[in-house]
């Protein structure tokens, strides 16, 4: 009897002991998920460059910006004269100088123009001319314009 009373109690052990197994086919899942932000951005530089009123300048190298946009559906780059277009000065008798600005090979005047890209690009450079006819009769003073460089995506 105490072999049988030993027996039933290694049986009842190993019963206990047994692992549990997990149905057939069963899973779970993962969720990945992420975002981009647009982002786009210009780095201009001021090539310091002095225009010749009376003689004229044509397509004088006035700057360079570096553009970078990921926007896949490509970006807008205004360029914004403060003058419309023109050089100003202050001095008594002068009359605002008309000039054309290129960019990119892209030529405008007055108030603003655009260029548009048509996908993302990472450090494109872009350069910035100007061209001023002659004008022999300009009134002595200094003569100025301020051109704004703007990149928005689409």
């Amino acid at each position: 009897m105490i072999r049988f009373a030993a027996a039933a109690l290694i049986a009842a052990a190993s019963l206990a002991a047994a692992p549990a197994f997990a149905a057939a086919g069963a899973s779970g899942t993962i969720q990945l998920n992420s975002s981009v932000a647009q982002t786009c951005t210009v780095a201009v530089t001021d090539a310091g460059a002095t225009l010749n009123i009376l003689a004229g300048s044509s397509n004088v190298a006035v700057g360079s910006v570096v553009e970078n946009c990921n926007d896949g559906a490509g970006y807008t780059i205004t360029v914004a004269s403060s003058n419309n277009g023109t050089l100003k000065s202050s001095a008594t008798g002068a009359q605002a100088i008309s000039y054309t600005t290129s960019y990119d090979g892209t030529s405008g005047s007055g108030a603003s123009f655009a260029v548009t890209r048509s996908g993302a690009q990472f450090n494109k450079t872009a350069n910035v001319s100007v061209t001023v006819p002659a004008n022999a009769q300009a009134i002595a003073g200094s003569y100025a314009d301020t051109l704004t460089i703007t990149i928005a995506g689409k």
